[in-house]
């Protein structure tokens, strides 16, 4: 071989070698998705709550007892939080941060962050009686995010993010057994109400669809009435039967509307995820999963969430469904986080 192709031979070796290089640097490698923004209710919230004037809170102990370090960092949980197991089991990294988080980092902004509040909901009254956040405050907390994500990774690569990245919404579980059951604040009827809450959902999508959103996860309502609070409201024994119709002919309604909607909105793909069914099979049969105890938490109280003056639990919460009158154990997400994963995943 002559000098002259030995060298083309060595520069096309280098060219490559700094293609392949730089394709390995901006790769995703298992990423299905670079960045995951979550909005709703508790099941999401990452910690949004702690610093606001809300009794909606748990930056206490109990809560956060298998958390790494046992912090109460404000999930509503043991542990992690549903958000935190999605976005771990996507590959995009290993907890989901609140955006009101003081410790919030720029190098934190590009792989997603949480915008979920305890409490809230699609009906402004839901949030605004608990003084959390309301969907809309979620939504003004994400253009704000925009912006900040424009600076830190320049317009180009936030747009690409934008596009690109799963948006996670779990909303109407706190309008149906809060609003519309316990505090009886809506006089519609409830099918009246039920198109509410998914014209509000919609409405959502399509703002965040305008700020560059285009593949968005509907987790639909749990069985509520099976909840640990949802059996106390119906004498403490068995399920309240009302609330379970009530969240299933919402799910009806939410799922409907995400097909219809994905079909309307160009480049967009919108998608509903039950988790009733896979839920309430886990408390109706908790022994084919591995726990033991389905009808109390194991932190339990006859409130919603555990007391901070009592912070006594149970010994073996890996038995429990449920960690307090509301809220699933870590265990119970994961349970159920594997084809919600494979459901993102396919989009």
């Amino acid at each position: 071989m002559s000098s002259e192709n030995l060298s083309w031979l060595c520069l096309l070796s280098l060219v490559l070698l700094l293609w392949t290089s730089e394709v390995v640097a901006i790769a995703p490698g298992n990423k299905t998705y670079p960045a995951l923004f979550a909005f709703g209710d508790s099941i999401l919230d990452t910690g949004n709550n702690n610093n606001l004037r809300t009794l909606s809170k748990c930056n206490y102990p109990p809560y956060g007892r298998d958390f790494p370090g046992a912090i109460p960092t404000g999930r509503f949980g043991d542990g992690k939080v549903l958000s935190d197991v999605i976005t771990e089991g996507l590959g995009i990294k290993e907890l989901l941060p609140a955006y009101l988080d003081p410790n919030l980092q720029d190098k934190d902004l590009p792989t997603g962050v949480c915008f979920a509040s305890g409490g809230s909901g699609l009906d402004p009254l839901t949030a605004g009686s608990q003084g959390v956040l309301t969907m809309g405050d979620q939504l003004k907390r994400f253009n704000e995010y925009v912006g900040k994500l424009n600076a830190v990774a320049g317009a180009e690569n936030a747009t690409a993010i934008l596009n690109s990245s799963l948006y996670l919404m779990s909303a109407g579980n706190n309008d149906i057994a809060y609003t519309y059951l316990s505090a009886r604040l809506s006089p519609m009827p409830f099918p009246a109400y039920a198109d509410f809450l998914v014209n509000s959902t919609s409405t959502f999508i399509r703002d965040l669809y305008a700020l560059g959103g285009r593949k968005f996860a509907l987790l639909g309502a749990l069985p509520l009435g099976c909840l640990p609070s949802g059996r106390a409201s119906a004498g403490g024994v068995l399920c309240s039967v009302l609330a379970n119709e009530y969240a299933q002919l919402f799910n009806t309604k939410l799922s409907s509307m995400s097909s219809s909607l994905s079909s309307e909105l160009a480049d967009s793909r919108i998608v509903y995820i039950g988790v009733y069914e896979p839920l309430l099979n886990l408390i109706q049969n908790p022994n084919q999963f591995g726990f033991r105890v389905a009808n109390i938490g194991c932190c339990r109280v006859q409130t919603l969430l555990c007391d901070p003056l009592n912070p006594i639990t149970c010994l073996d919460i890996p038995d429990y469904v449920f960690w307090d009158a509301a809220h699933p154990s870590e265990k119970a997400y994961r349970t159920l986080a594997p084809a919600i994963v494979q459901a993102c995943s396919n989009m």
